[in-house]
């Protein structure tokens, strides 16, 4: 189970980084509007999913321990 959260984090931690790459070649003028916003959004709900998986590992190898 551990490995399998840590490869899911591993797959899971590359969309963020994707959807913020493609916000920053984005005009300024949809950064700053509802595109962006949502954009932005869902790139701050993806980089909280990773922090949870993460800590979810964390706790399943403390507790293997």
């Amino acid at each position: 189970l551990s490995q399998q959260l840590a490869e899911l984090k591993d797959d899971v931690q590359s969309v963020p980084d994707e959807e913020e790459d493609a916000f920053n070649h984005l005009p300024e003028g949809i950064q700053n509007g509802e595109r962006g916003d949502a954009m932005q959004t869902a790139i701050a709900a993806m980089d909280a999913a990773v922090s949870a998986l993460e800590e979810a590992s964390d706790q399943l190898t403390e507790a293997q321990t």
